[in-house]
């Protein structure tokens, strides 16, 4: 109960109905906050449960996207990021793969080459990502992630063929984790790579598929941490 200012003067009535004014607005904006809060938490929720059904029913990728969160966020924390920019990543890295709920897991589980019309529709997946996280138009840095991290710092890359500093840099650090998981674990069309192939995989493209700062990090991130794969969830020796 506001009775008198500082300086013991009273309040007159105009000021009081000001300050409650302005103390309404502000219950009313916090109260706003707390439901979009609220709002996108649910929203994430759900879409997270997506994801887990997808990996699910999918035993080479049971946990892709949680490694992925991991490291990335490890890498992201060692090249300097901020906190914001950690939490968008996060966000990004367990749903960057959500697209591929639109797509037959017959094509996603196909041992052999897929044919020109199977790996267009694989090379979709991220715009479909992008237009589920949609409704919610403040996902901007999550969208813009998920939708490049299929680009390659040469061009070449999928689905837009940017290049170099075109590329968002979380999804540049998304792209170098996401194909190292890729390599360490079994996939339909082969079995993991040993650690060692994997890394010199990694040097062979820096500079043509990755960005070669990124991948330089990322190898001096896992060689000064022994036990950081052990607890991304690697079976590691």
């Amino acid at each position: 109960l506001l009775e008198e200012k500082v300086d013991g003067t009273q309040f007159t009535s105009d000021e009081l109905e000001l300050l409650g004014t302005l103390a309404n607005q502000a219950m009313v904006a916090i109260e706003n906050a707390w439901l979009y809060e609220t709002v996108k938490s649910n929203y994430f929720g759900t879409i997270q449960s997506l994801v887990n059904a997808l990996e699910a029913s999918d035993r080479y990728t049971k946990g892709h996207s949680e490694r992925v969160k991991f490291l990335s966020l490890e890498l992201a924390k060692y090249l300097g990021l901020d906190y914001r920019e950690l939490e968008l990543l996060e966000h990004a890295a367990i749903l960057h793969d959500i697209g591929k709920i639109g797509i037959d897991s017959v094509v996603l589980n196909k041992a052999g080459k897929l044919t020109n019309t199977e790996f267009s529709l694989i090379r979709a997946h991220p715009i479909i990502g992008d237009e589920i996280l949609g409704p919610i138009g403040t996902l901007e840095g999550i969208r813009t992630t998920i939708l490049q991290h299929h680009e390659r710092y040469d061009g070449l890359g999928y689905p837009y063929g940017i290049a170099g500093d075109e590329i968002a840099l979380k999804a540049r650090i998304l792209a170098v984790v996401d194909t190292f998981d890729a390599m360490l674990t079994d996939r339909p069309y082969r079995k993991a790579l040993p650690l060692e192939k994997a890394i010199e995989e990694l040097k062979e493209g820096a500079g043509t598929q990755f960005d070669p700062v990124i991948v330089n990090a990322f190898i001096e991130l896992i060689e000064k941490n022994e036990d950081l794969l052990k607890a991304a969830g690697y079976n590691i020796n």
